[in-house]
């Protein structure tokens, strides 16, 4: 394959990243008189802009090196500093599979970057024929693969990815959103076997802090040196780099309450059986359910007016509401009133 700085674009090579005052004192302690910030309060320092403390726990938790990792503001500042770094703007192309996230789509836009999207089989996993007619163009840069995916809820088959970066030349991102809801093993494992691997993961799902809008991408170093090029000198602010590590630490805490939502998830599922109005309940290996209604405009709309809010997915799969497993107590006051609505419509 290519080597990485031949797949980048020009202008990001040669350019000179912005270069903030913690870069040039080399992360010293001292008295900071170098950044014209206010010397009172506790919030009044800029924080590290390579988040080292978050990153050094980030790679003890995955077995990774920090110099391998990206911190971004949530996953989608990732997906879009990915097109930036390798998509020409009105020349290259991204590939992804639909139905799938829908900020793939809209980062290929902002950027003006094509779309090859290529639809999921029926049993929602890669069309490798349909790869074969595209894989070999050269203004291909970047194929999304998301596994477990969203909406489906599925994990893609591993020789399917395995085939793309066997046979693909360009970057291949692997967003591993709700990786940790699923037995499937992680893709951080290849990263030393495929330099064009890039793994997106977040702590918005099974770490449970989405408010804190911290994603992730292991890659090897020269990928997140140019990632570190293209990102804004202060992405991730000093409280949401604490907010992080608090959540990391709480490693027992996070166990549990994974437990507590795939537990949840199979009574839910095994609710949902028993109502009429329910036609197909997709296979899932994250922390939503992805169900097919009869009369699905009337669930959705009722379930709304009731309070309770869940994702219509119809545009994209036919009469289907995509079902994120709450509380104990949420998932109660949902099956209740979808039990109301079985018996009136």
């Amino acid at each position: 394959m290519k080597n990485i700085n031949q797949l980048a674009r020009s202008n990001v090579l040669n350019m000179h990243p912005y270069s903030s005052a913690r870069d040039e004192s080399g992360g010293i302690q001292g008295i900071f008189l170098d950044a014209n910030e206010n010397p009172f309060g506790n919030n009044n320092r800029y924080p590290d802009p390579y988040q080292r403390e978050l990153k050094q726990k980030l790679s003890e938790l995955k077995n990774v090196d920090a110099e391998k990792i990206f911190v971004g503001n949530g996953s989608d500042e990732i997906i879009d500093h990915i097109y930036r770094v390798f998509c020409n703007p009105g020349k290259d192309k991204v590939m992804f599979f639909s139905p799938t996230f829908g900020m793939y789509q809209v980062a290929a836009e902002l950027n003006d970057v094509e779309v090859i999207d290529i639809p999921l089989t029926s049993d929602f996993q890669i069309n490798t024929e349909e790869i074969k007619k595209y894989i070999t163009d050269e203004n291909l840069k970047v194929i999304v693969i998301c596994t477990p995916n969203n909406p489906t809820g599925n994990v893609m088959n591993p020789k399917d990815i395995d085939y793309i970066l066997d046979n693909f030349n360009g970057i291949v991102a692997v967003d591993e959103a709700y990786i940790e809801f699923t037995d499937q093993r992680s893709y951080i494992d290849k990263i030393n076997r495929y330099p064009h691997l890039v793994i997106f993961q977040t702590l918005s799902k099974a770490w449970g802090i989405a408010g804190v809008r911290i994603g992730m991408a292991y890659a090897n170093p020269e990928i997140i040196q140019l990632l570190n090029k293209v990102k804004h000198p202060y992405n991730i602010s000093a409280l949401n780099q604490k907010a992080a590590i608090e959540a990391l630490n709480q490693d027992s805490e996070f166990e549990k309450r994974k437990s507590i939502i795939l537990e949840e998830k199979k009574k839910l599922r095994s609710a949902l059986e028993k109502l009429s109005i329910v036609t197909k309940i997709y296979p899932s290996d994250t922390n939503f359910l992805l169900v097919e209604f009869s009369h699905v405009d009337q669930v959705f709309t009722q379930l709304i007016q009731k309070g309770i809010i869940v994702r219509d997915q119809s545009s994209k799969i036919k009469d289907s509401l995509r079902i994120t497993v709450g509380t104990p107590e949420e998932n109660l006051t949902l099956i209740n009133s979808l039990q109301t609505l079985n018996d009136t419509l």
